[in-house]
């Protein structure tokens, strides 16, 4: 018999606890979680900012890792920026708004085409995960940017310009009552990116709280990595 998939939902996975080490001298931790079968592709998740809360268990993310993998083949590898502290353990150092986070970024993503040999990676940035992307992310390897409630409070546009320039895709998902970035304003900020493709979130706030939301959220990132693997079932 059918049963829904609630918020504490967990599908079969692979699952190991992870640590990454920074060029700076820090032990960050982490979690890495693979399909059994076959991998569509492989998200490296940049969490929301710590000083509110963010860590690489922030629900939609930790529900990423419980479902993705089983329901759309898709390596998820999550881990906590510097001072950042999850049910995994707390990485070393301190918070720094979002400065030497660059060196965690360019560790992870080291960490990902060098320890787990991963194929075609896909950044997903959340909040002042989606800074981090913009700002550091930049590596060649990298497929594409995804980005959910982006702030844009500490992206620059020479950043953006970086990205306009380099052309690869970015998608980014703006909520309709965000608390930062709402749609028109979003619009006004990426109108030079001919490759950034927007969506507008009807009834979306920052958090994405509700089983509704993250059902959106996990389905536009499977629809960019393993469109196949749509739709994503609610029942299992």
């Amino acid at each position: 018999m059918a049963e829904l998939i609630r918020p504490s939902t967990i599908l079969p996975a692979d699952r190991s606890v992870i640590n990454i080490y920074t060029s700076d001298g820090l032990k960050l931790v982490g979690e890495v979680a693979t399909p059994k079968s076959e991998i569509t592709g492989s998200v490296l998740m940049l969490h929301p900012n710590p000083s509110g809360g963010g860590m690489m268990d922030s629900h939609i993310f930790k529900k990423a890792a419980n479902r993705l993998p089983h329901l759309a083949g898709i390596q998820v590898i999550r881990f906590n920026t510097r001072g950042s502290k999850s049910q995994a353990g707390q990485s070393e150092g301190e918070y720094d708004l979002g400065k030497s986070e660059k060196f965690d970024v360019l560790a992870a993503i080291e960490y990902c085409f060098n320890k787990l040999m991963v194929k075609d990676l896909y950044v997903i940035g959340w909040s002042f995960g989606t800074e981090l992307a913009l700002q550091y992310a930049r590596d060649p390897r990298i497929k594409e940017l995804i980005l959910l409630s982006p702030p844009m409070l500490s992206t620059t546009d020479e950043d953006l310009a970086f990205w306009a320039k380099d052309g690869r895709p970015i998608t980014a998902l703006i909520p309709e009552h965000d608390d930062y970035l709402k749609p028109d304003q979003a619009r006004s900020k990426f109108s030079k990116l001919s490759n950034l493709t927007q969506i507008d979130v009807a009834d979306g706030k920052h958090l994405w709280l509700g089983e509704p939301m993250v059902h959106l959220v996990l389905s536009e990132i499977v629809k960019i990595i393993a469109p196949s693997r749509l739709p994503l079932p609610t029942e299992i």
